[in-house]
């Protein structure tokens, strides 16, 4: 075990042997450490958090109560194997959320990124891999699998369905269920989740020129009305844009996908 002098450790706390606990960091009352678990500097377990299995927490993370952080896939076909999550730095994650390790047949590792906000009882699912600054409302589900690109907001209560693949900047409204990709800044909404437009809000936020903005609209539109297949119309898109926002959406569509694409309606 091997605890940097400058952490401090709550008397309640149970670290198991192994465990490498870094600089600067709390571990808070009744907390519970793995001997697989390596936290990285400034890292704050607060009271009755979990950090088990082969776990690497990135610097100046925050983990709030009751979560528990690196458990066993949630998979039958799990039978043991050796298998990680890796969680990047600065993230919040915050009471009773579950994020799950890997499985063989996967790729064996969960990866979460950096900057990212997991709400209370948010689950991250075995083998997902999540970008930077994902927002994750209160009790939403990735299943297994799943891509999330950077700056994704999902709401509170929705379901993002095994092996789907969400795009940069796209949001996804409150209790809905994605089950098909969604295309990079997509707003998605409604019970069974439908492609209803733009997320103009977060681009107008993250300071998109107004000239890629209306470039945007234009591509929806054509995906939405356009001759052809969906895969078709996104490449005559690409063939046509000048704009670095639109190609991204067109090589979202055309790259590799174990799943159908939620079309604008």
């Amino acid at each position: 075990m091997g605890i940097h002098p400058t952490a401090t450790v709550h008397p309640s706390a149970f670290v198991e042997e192994g465990a490498e606990i870094g600089p600067e960091c709390s571990i808070g009352p009744f907390c519970t450490v793995g001997p697989e678990v390596r936290l990285g500097r400034g890292v704050v377990l607060k009271s009755h958090a979990v950090v088990t299995g082969d776990t690497e927490i990135g610097d100046e993370t925050v983990i709030f109560p009751f979560a528990t952080i690196g458990e066993i896939p949630q998979d039958l076909k799990f039978a043991g194997e050796h298998t990680k999550l890796i969680v990047g730095k600065r993230n919040r994650i915050r009471e009773g959320v579950t994020m799950n390790t890997g499985t063989e047949g996967g790729g064996g590792i969960t990866r979460v990124g950096d900057d990212c906000l997991f709400m209370t009882g948010a689950h991250v699912g075995h083998d997902a891999q999540v970008g930077n600054r994902l927002v994750m409302a209160n009790q939403s589900a990735l299943a297994g699998h799943c891509i999330i690109e950077d700056d994704v907001i999902i709401g509170g209560l929705s379901g993002i369905h095994q092996w789907v693949r969400i795009g940069q900047g796209a949001i996804i409204g409150a209790v809905t269920m994605v089950t098909n990709d969604v295309i990079p800044y997509g707003l998605v909404q409604g019970p069974r989740g439908v492609l209803d437009g733009l997320n103009l809000v977060g681009l107008k936020r993250r300071g998109v020129a107004r000239a890629d903005i209306t470039a945007l609209r234009a591509a929806f539109q054509m995906l939405a009305q356009g001759e052809g297949a969906f895969a078709e119309r996104a490449r005559r898109l690409g063939e046509e844009t000048e704009s670095a926002y639109v190609q991204q959406i067109v090589d979202f569509i055309l790259g590799e996908s174990d799943r159908h694409f939620l079309t604008p309606g």
